[in-house]
Order: C-alpha cells, then structure tokens, then sequence
C-alpha cells in the first residue's frame, strides 16, 4: 500500500477541534499533518501546544487565524496546503468554511445538526469534486449511523416486511448531580436549550412530521439503570426521510436524569412569548446548573418489528462512554464521542471514493462502525486487543 501523509485542516480549536488533533496524532494507522485554525490565534496556538503536550509522539502541527470576513494570505496558503477541513466551529460558520473546501477542492466534514445551514451546504456540494460528509459527530452522527445498520441486519434476519420501529437515544450526562435539576452541563449550554425548544422531526404512522420538543417523557433502563428520555431537535438527521415509507416510527430522543425534564418544563412556563425561548432558557439554566467536568455517554438504539412468522422482534444496542486518556491527556467523554465519527468520516473521504454531498443515511455502515476511529473510542477494550 503506498503511504500518504494526509493534510488535515482543523476549523475551531475548542473542545472537540483539539481533541480531534490528539486523536489524530496518536492513531497508529493514520499519518497527517494538521492546520490548527480558529477565530481567536492565541486559542489555536494553546491548542496546537496542548496536542504536542499530549501526544505520544512528534506531530507537525501549524497555526493559523480564521479571519472573520476574507481570506488573508497565510489562509490561502494553508488552504492550497491541506487535503481535508475538519469544521467545529459553531455551525452559523458551516455554509463559509463549505464554501472555503468547495473552492479549494478539499474534503469538508462538519458537526452541525442547524437545519437551514445543512441545506446551505447540500447546494454548495453539488457536483463538487471532493466530498462533503453533513453532520457527522455524536447525534447526528454515529447514533444515526447505528441505527442504520442495526436496521439492514435486521432486515437481513427477520425480513422488512412490518418494520415497526427505530429509536435513537443519546444523554450526554454528569456523572453524579442533585435535584431540582438533576443535570451538569457536560457540552454547549446553547446547544442544549436550542435542542429542547425547537421541534423534533420524527415518523409516526408512515408520515413524516414535527413533534414538540419535550412533549413525550418515557422511561428507558440500561444495565440496571433508570433514566428518562424526551423529544429533542437535531438528533435524527437525514433518516426521517431516508426511512419514509420503511418503517412505521422513527424518532430521536435525549437521555437525562430522572426529574430534569420536568424541571426543564417548569421553567419553559416561566419564558415571555416573542422573546427567543432558546436564550431566555439558556439563562435561566446556566444560573442554576453547574458544569461538570466528569461526563459520561449514555446511549440506546432499538429496531423492532415482526419475522416473517409474525413474531415480535428487535435489535438493540446500548454503550456507556466514559472520560478516557488520549495520549497523557484525559478527555472527557462528549470529545472523544463527538470526534472519533468526524475523524471515521474523514479517513472514508480521504480514500477519495467520494463525491459531493454525503449525509448520514449514505454511509457505509459497516467500514464506519469497523473504522479504527470509532473502535478505539467506542469500543476501547476490543480495539486494544486487536492492536
């Protein structure tokens, strides 16, 4: 096999942006030299030295500033330079840094479940003679990506004949907390009241269609474990319309506590009308909940349907995340889960099989889940011994 040294760009040198770069540089499979770039240089120069503090070993790693508006000199070059842009800024940036990759013919992966701007992107795309991989974290991401397999195996086993259906579940959840809220902030607060208050895009009945976030409470056990799962936006992705007319229900919900929904709810009673909710919410949320640097993921995907005899059935899979240590350095667990199926998006993009716009229902389910990104964060234990 010849060897190539990939040029990956990273956009956004937070959280998941650097620990997208450790990852990176302590794959074994995987040589690169990485651009680290962001809006604010000292927060990329800290990333960049925070990588090379980690890693095991000696990894090439050039700054740069993502200007605001045009694209400076230094930009160009490293445009020109690179194979591939890794976007984890936040996603109002995704349809500029598109059109960045699309101009300079490099591969383009993102993180962003935002609608309008995902549109954006799918017409940028177009045509292009690189490709674009929408979406491609945690949820939307992986989760949708599991589902997908777990439902062609089922097909496989039991036929498609009464695919009931598929449920897709994702807590990204502080280790320990108290009530009243019974929640740690674990990610993005904006990210969070944004998911809670915009509808959840869902299947029922065969039809496609928009579900009030928070309006559906059940209860979901995991190895002993009670929580409580709700409507949210975002995590579904592309599936409810790659399985309309597949599948009687499809839907997306969020993992927590129990009692945090209904303190969530008790506060939406409180927002003023034609103020934006997400942001009255987000106040109210970040004054009384604490960030909590111990996180784990919880996470659920079920198939279920009837055999060919009429029997009842279903596939499910459930995985617990925890902190881990890339490297010298211990991550929490929404960086490596969100990271590892951007990085598995972009090693399929740089085998250059792919063109254009890619969503998540279009992924090869099995080499992305087999990938040794995903297998080394998500399935740690299996990876080392295959290692």
């Amino acid at each position: 096999m010849e060897y190539v040294k990939h040029k990956v760009i990273i956009a956004g040198a937070g959280g998941i942006g650097r620990a997208a770069g450790l990852i990176l540089a302590e794959q074994p499979d995987f040589d690169c030299e990485i651009f680290m770039g962001d809006l604010y240089p000292t927060v990329a120069e800290e990333a960049s030295e925070w990588i090379q503090k980690g890693a095991s070993s000696l990894i090439q790693i050039e700054n740069f500033k993502i200007e605001p508006a045009e694209i400076s000199e230094h930009m160009d070059y490293i445009l020109r330079s690179g194979d591939i842009l890794l976007d984890c800024l936040p996603g109002s940036e995704a349809p500029r840094m598109a059109r960045m990759a699309r101009k300079y013919d490099l591969h383009y992966v993102n993180l962003t479940e935002y609608v309008s701007e995902t549109n954006e992107i799918l017409e940028i795309a177009k045509d292009a003679n690189t490709g674009f991989i929408l979406q491609s974290g945690l949820a939307p991401g992986y989760v949708d990506v599991l589902a997908n397999h777990l439902y062609k195996e089922f097909v496989q086993e039991y036929g498609d004949s009464e695919v009931e259906n598929i449920a897709m579940k994702v807590g990204a959840l502080p280790k320990m907390t108290t009530g009243p809220h019974y929640y740690g902030f674990t990610w993005s607060p904006i990210g969070v009241a944004t998911e809670y208050v915009k509808d959840a895009i869902v299947i029922r009945n065969g039809i496609k269609t928009t579900c009030p976030s928070l309006s559906e409470t059940s209860t979901l056990v995991i190895d002993g474990i009670k929580f409580e799962d709700d409507f949210t936006s975002g995590g579904a992705a592309d599936l409810p319309d790659y399985f309309l007319g597949k599948v009687k229900s499809l839907d997306y919900k969020t993992i927590r506590y129990p009692g945090h929904f209904n303190w969530v709810r008790n506060q939406l009673h409180d927002i003023q009308e034609g103020v934006a909710k997400e942001n009255q919410l987000l106040k109210k949320m970040t004054d009384q909940i604490p960030f909590s640097e111990d996180d784990m993921i919880v996470l659920y995907v079920s198939v279920k349907g009837k055999d060919r005899s009429g029997i009842l059935r279903i596939k499910e899979r459930s995985l617990k995340i925890e902190p881990s240590f890339v490297g010298s350095h211990k991550l929490k667990a929404i960086q490596t889960a969100t990271a590892a199926p951007m990085l598995e998006a972009a090693r399929m993009l740089l085998s250059n099989k792919y063109k254009g716009p890619i969503l998540q229902s279009q992924i090869d389910t099995k080499a992305f889940l087999h990938g040794s990104f995903i297998q080394s964060i998500y399935h740690p234990k299996n990876y080392k011994e295959l290692v």
